[in-house]
């Protein structure tokens, strides 16, 4: 079996809207799209290429599928697109029925089939697609968190963990890399569900 992670550009307020450009996700009037330009370095661009290149399936929230499928088949030339062009892609929407980008099959039921989507590939990973991943995080589901956190907050914005999301606990399973404009790469693996109700104070005072 393999593992299903998120790969997701988060600010220090939680935030993963919109992190490539202006118009990329507008919604509910985010104002702050293309936050994450200011902070790519060599460093990043190396890790964030090696994570790509591990993937061996994408899966997808529609809005990303869209604009992913809008992209990359015109990018072909470069590594990232190459690598999109080749691995099997799964888009998770209710009403496409024809997706138009290569090698792209349905997925209408996330719940009931991930886990044999999951089973067929060593690294499935979800880029963005931040409903999907709530979604993935409430079936018990996601197995990582690629986290790369920027130094910027907004205060506004769709965030990863809103209001309605699962109480879950993380374990951090690779020690985390400082990249030089301030970003900084964190991995996290699932560990169940949190633990609380502990008083710091042993003699209860």
């Amino acid at each position: 079996m393999g593992i299903v992670a998120v790969d997701l550009f988060i600010t220090l307020d939680g935030v993963y809207q919109a992190p490539g450009g202006p118009e990329e996700d507008t919604e509910g009037g985010f104002a702050f799209g293309g936050w994450q330009a200011p902070y790519l370095d060599e460093k990043s661009g190396e890790v964030i290429g090696a994570g790509i290149d591990r993937l061996d399936a994408l899966l997808l929230g529609r809005r990303t599928y869209d604009i992913f499928a809008d992209y990359w088949p015109r990018h072909t030339d470069t590594q990232v697109g190459a690598k999109f062009a080749d691995v099997p892609k799964f888009v998770a929407s209710r009403t496409l029925t024809d997706p138009a980008w290569s090698g792209t099959t349905v997925v209408t039921d996330v719940a009931a089939e991930v886990p044999a989507i999951r089973d067929r590939f060593d690294e499935v990973h979800v880029i963005g697609s931040g409903d999907l991943a709530r979604s993935l995080l409430a079936a018990d589901l996601l197995d990582r968190l690629n986290l790369y956190l920027y130094p910027i907050a907004f205060g506004s914005g769709k965030r990863l963990f809103d209001a309605g999301s699962v109480p879950a606990a993380f374990t951090l399973a690779r020690p985390p890399v400082a990249f030089p404009k301030g970003a900084v790469s964190l991995v996290y693996e699932r560990a169940g569900v949190p633990v609380t109700g502990i008083d710091m104070d042993p003699e209860g005072r």
